[in-house]
């Protein structure tokens, strides 16, 4: 049992790993769409590439989402108009009438006969008024068309009537003074006149509930086919253009083949295959990881960062193709790449760019366009996105990956359209909020910072300012080492820019390599201004010891300061497992009968794993060795640095750098370069 936990404790790195992958894959799988995949690819406008095809089976022709936008929007304009006519009005008003011109009282001007003839009146209005309907103001906007029929229920009984056949308060008003025979008025008639004006009262009114519910029930009773293939009948031939029917028949027969593959019965099949895809993929991601990045892939932490970022991509990007695929474009994909440089570098931020976009295209419409445009995209973002602790160069570096998009985007259009009359504009606003929303970027780099302990040009160039309060303290207790470190620091930023490598995070690198020297300044030579050398009074093994300690004091020095992981590797790395050879040869010179073991006398490494720190061990040395020189010249100057760095070579401390031939040769010129223009010769001023 024991043994079993001791190898579950030294694997515990891999467990993890294996943990992380299978995780990153159920969650990934479990976000691709509940549907089959078509086996043929096609879109409007392309040449159809595969062999005759037939009709497997019988299927409809499904209209498309444009059509039936359409013919809603025909039932909702055309749609009849229901109205109320409310026949409780009628009755009171009646009722009011008769209630008021009984209670009008005979007198010299009004006889019974009077009031008779003027209630008959009244009541022949009355009819007249609502033998129709009298249309309640508000309702009159509703119809555009005066001729127009509409449907108007009484209680449960419909009638069509055409609108105009509605009075308004005009006509009304025409019928009252119609049966008053248009005499001038009596007092009588004013009497009826103003008696009806004041209980007249509208009986029809908009009925917009039922006829909601009418439009809505013809819609919903849309027929969403418009015809139907058998079995063996020829769809299109091979080399015909897809478009118009074709194309419609090619979607039909994709529809009904993704919903008959993907049945109870095949669901698990289907998810095995997509799992096995999603696996590939992420494996690749490892594969290269522990093939060209073995520091981050020995990180749990940093592997974790690049799988997040990955699944938080595509999680993003399926949350809109479901609220609405319209917005596809908007999700700000280049984020990935950048943050992914920021952090560690450009060939990783591509690759997981490439491998995220390919995942995506499971998801998506259009995948081929999809995929080309993304990666085109991703690829000018690597070119194009450095020195993020630039200002404008992120600005720039956007507008280029908008432009980019919105080129791309104009070029399949034309190819689909065969021309530039039916491209969607909308899409150049979705590219530019793309580009907007990609400044995120600067947002997230901060916040990845603190969660996940990573460091990136910004921060580099923070801790690069010498007023730091690490470097302050360097230059006061160590002023020698401190000057030393800066004319490194300039020399390694110079190489770093001629090989295309990170000179920001060698230039901090070079500034925090030698920070353990400060616990023990006089030890080393160049804080020695008094003259007197404390080694003289200490044996060759202890001198190399103090010597030594200063990569190891440094290194918990700047983790006491939370210096990132990132520069605390120059610190370790930048002797290497290099000797301290003067004090071995001294140690010899000691003891000439014993045989020394140089190994004493050496520093414990590691040796550098990336092209930055390799490029410090080179300008260290060199730096270092160049002050010996009594007489700088080019020649001995150009011979001292090949000897050092040949010398660095030969003892295979660039083994795991990730170093070429090619770039060795182009730092020992720089350095040359360099340290000749330090030490060039100056005028002789007279006294």
């Amino acid at each position: 049992m024991s043994e079993i936990v001791n190898k579950i404790y030294r694997n515990n790195t891999i467990i993890y790993k294996v943990f992380l992958f299978l995780v990153t894959t159920v969650a990934i799988v479990y976000l691709f769409p509940k549907g089959g995949q078509f086996k043929y690819d096609f879109n409007n406008g392309q040449l159809w590439k595969y062999d005759n095809l037939y009709a497997p089976f019988d299927f409809a022709i499904q209209k498309t989402d444009e059509e039936i936008i359409i013919e809603k929007k025909e039932i909702e304009v055309n749609g009849k108009l229901y109205f109320n006519y409310d026949k409780k009005i009628v009755t009171d008003v009646k009722e009011t009438f008769q209630n008021r011109i009984s209670q009008i009282n005979t007198s010299d001007s009004l006889t019974n006969y009077d009031i008779s003839k003027l209630k008959k009146i009244g009541e022949r209005v009355l009819w007249k008024v609502y033998e129709v309907g009298f249309l309640e103001v508000v309702s009159e906007g509703r119809v555009s068309d005066k001729n127009e029929m509409i449907a108007l229920k009484k209680e449960n009984e419909v009638q069509d009537i055409l609108f105009k056949k509605l009075l308004t308060s005009k006509g009304v008003l025409e019928i009252i003074n119609r049966n008053l025979d248009g005499e001038p008025f009596t007092y009588g008639q004013k009497l009826v006149l103003n008696l009806l004006a004041g209980i007249i009262k509208p009986n029809v009114s908009y009925d917009n509930v039922l006829t909601d519910k009418i439009i809505d029930n013809e819609i919903d009773h849309i027929s969403y086919t418009k015809g139907k293939v058998e079995v063996g009948k020829l769809i299109i031939l091979k080399g015909d253009i897809v478009e118009g029917k074709k194309l419609a028949i090619l979607n039909s027969l994709k529809s009904e083949s993704e919903s008959k593959v993907w049945t109870e019965s095949n669901y698990n099949w289907i998810i095995f295959g997509y799992t096995i895809l999603v696996s590939l993929a992420l494996l690749m991601l490892l594969l290269f990881l522990n093939q060209y990045r073995l520091e981050i892939f020995n990180n749990n932490n940093k592997v974790t960062f690049i799988f997040f970022n990955v699944f938080a991509i595509i999680f993003i990007q399926t949350l809109v193709i479901k609220y609405n695929s319209d917005y596809l474009y908007v999700v700000p994909l280049s984020i990935l790449p950048i943050i992914l440089k920021a952090f560690f570098d450009a060939r990783l931020g591509l690759f997981a760019h490439v491998l995220t976009v390919l995942l995506l295209g499971y998801i998506v419409p259009n995948s081929f366009e999809f995929i080309y445009l993304h990666i085109i995209a991703g690829i000018v973002t690597i070119l194009t996105v450095s020195e993020l602790y630039k200002r404008a160069t992120l600005f720039i570096s956007v507008a280029q990956i908008t432009l980019i998009y919105m080129i791309t985007y104009f070029a399949f259009s034309i190819i689909k359209e065969g021309n530039a009359s039916q491209i969607n504009w909308d899409y150049f606003m979705l590219f530019a909020a793309n580009g907007l929303l990609s400044f995120l970027s600067i947002i997230l780099i901060y916040i990845y910072e603190k969660v996940f302990g990573l460091v990136s040009d910004v921060t580099l160039l923070e801790l690069s300012n010498t007023n730091t309060k690490l470097l302050r303290e360097l230059n006061e207790k160590a002023p020698g080492t401190f000057q030393h470190s800066m004319q490194v620091a300039n020399l390694a930023e110079a190489a770093a820019n001629e090989i295309g490598a990170n000179s920001m995070l060698v230039r901090t690198g070079a500034l925090y390599h030698d920070i353990g020297k400060m616990l023990n300044p006089m030890y080393f030579i160049e804080n020695q201004s008094t003259g007197v050398n404390p080694h003289n009074d200490l044996s060759p093994m202890d001198s190399t010891k103090i010597i030594t300690d200063h990569v190891i004091k440094g290194v918990e020095l700047a983790k006491r300061h939370n210096l990132p992981d990132r520069i605390i590797d120059f610190i370790r790395t930048h002797h290497g497992t290099s000797s301290t050879y003067y004090f071995y040869k001294k140690e010899q010179e000691l003891n000439p009968d014993t045989l020394i073991d140089i190994k004493k006398f050496q520093y414990q490494g590691p040796i550098p794993f990336s092209k930055e720190t390799a490029i410090l061990m080179m300008c260290d040395a060199a730096e270092a060795a160049s002050k010996s020189l009594k007489t700088p010249t080019a020649h001995s100057i150009s011979s001292l640095i090949d000897k050092i760095i040949d010398k660095q070579m030969a003892d295979n401390q660039f083994l795991n750098s990730d170093i070429t031939f090619r770039e060795i040769k182009v730092i020992k010129k720089v350095i040359k370069k360099k340290l000749m223009n330090i030490y060039h010769l100056r005028v002789e001023y007279p006294e």
